[in-house]
């Protein structure tokens, strides 16, 4: 029962992670119509911060600090 709670929260976690996404774009298109094409496109071709990523990053460094603090044996 405890799993299902488990993947049942981590979906709704990323759901809402695309969802504020798209939400963003879409506010972003509506704020600047007079935005030339060109740059609209660089805006478009630019990366989105990518959260789960950045995650990922931060937990492996803090278990390298964690390992040479020898917190593990």
């Amino acid at each position: 029962m405890e799993n299902k709670k488990k993947i049942s929260a981590a979906i709704s976690a990323v759901m809402n992670y695309i969802k504020t996404e798209e939400e963003a774009i879409c506010i972003q298109s509506l704020a600047a119509p007079e935005i030339e094409l060109a740059q609209a496109a660089y805006v478009a071709a630019m990366a989105p911060v990518k959260l789960w990523g950045m995650s990922g990053r931060q937990a492996q460094m803090r278990m390298r600090n964690m390992m040479q603090m020898r917190t593990f044996k």
